[in-house]
């Protein structure tokens, strides 16, 4: 395999997790991570790290290094012949207390295989329980700029990846405002390994100042019952989405991944009301209006 290796992609992941986890424990200035190794039989295993906190009600951040057979299922789903694989990389989920802060998720991967395939994937994606125009703005805003140092073609690609991607096709909704995804990045005419890498890096370098900003702009403001009621709900949208329809946790499930693990990104709690309706002219309205592809956030 070219520049970088398996083993320097793996160690910046493990040192990802370890600043993130740190920052994040300084910005809810109560919680600490409780930490679980655990070894997958196949060969490989983990470190998750679970928060329950005074701002952050359940996070987590999940480092993974895996390998062994690729089950045929997956091999076939890749268009990939049978063959051995690695996959390494850090996913993040963090559900406030607060309903006027937002769920955060990202996740930065690496994944190659013994038949001298290799991609990088990853992404970060904001779930607002209320959609504030602002905080949608700087989030894209600073997605886009990180996109652009590497290459001008990123954001805008990646951003209506992240736009398909993340819909619950059953509600026809969005699961939030979006943000990046991308998959399958390798080198090619214009791009090195290590360009791919370096966009990665800074991908998952960008979560603690991206989430530290929402955090600090929306965590003071007070809510009421019908605020907690909503986000129950936006909530229950969210275990749909990862439940149903999100392929990292697919992936998970069918490679025997710990299973502790692999729901980390559920919330403590979530509502399912039976045929719920949306007050006219709230809020509430408000936001469901803004679950839509296609919204331009970036200036």
């Amino acid at each position: 395999m070219d520049s970088p290796s398996r083993v320097e992609i793996k160690s910046f992941f493990m040192n990802l997790q370890d600043n993130i986890c740190k920052s994040l424990e300084s910005l809810d200035g109560k919680g600490t991570f409780h930490e679980d190794l655990w070894e997958r039989p196949e060969g490989g295993g983990g470190r998750s790290r679970v928060i329950l906190g005074d701002k952050i009600e359940k996070g987590g951040v999940n480092f993974s290094a895996v390998e062994g057979h690729l089950p045929e299922r997956i091999s076939n789903a890749l268009g990939l012949d049978p063959t051995d694989f690695f996959a390494t990389g850090v996913s993040i989920v963090l559900h406030p207390h607060n309903p006027l802060v937002p769920i955060i998720h990202m996740n930065v991967r690496y994944f190659e295989t013994s038949v001298g395939k290799y991609w990088f994937g990853g992404g970060i994606d904001v779930t607002p329980h209320y959609i504030v125009d602002e905080d949608a703005q700087f989030f894209h805003n600073y997605l886009k700029s990180t996109g652009d140092k590497h290459d001008p073609a990123y954001y805008p690609h990646h951003k209506k990846w992240a736009d398909d991607y993340f819909y619950i096709p059953h509600r026809k909704e969005t699961r939030g405002i979006g943000g990046i995804f991308f998959d399958r990045l390798e080198a090619d005419e214009t791009h090195t390994k290590q360009d791919r890498f370096d966009y990665v890096k800074d991908v998952g370098e960008a979560f603690v100042p991206i989430y530290t900003e929402l955090m600090n702009r929306n965590n003071s403001k007070s809510y009421t019952d019908d605020h907690k009621s909503w986000q129950m709900h936006r909530r229950g949208r969210y275990v749909e989405f990862n439940l149903v329809w999100d392929k990292g946790t697919k992936f998970g499930l069918q490679t025997n991944g710990r299973i502790e693990s692999i729901l980390m990104s559920m919330p403590p709690m979530a509502n399912w009301t039976y045929n719920h309706e949306i007050k006219s002219g709230s809020a509430e309205e408000l936001t469901q209006s803004k679950l839509i592809k296609g919204i331009d956030w970036a200036l």
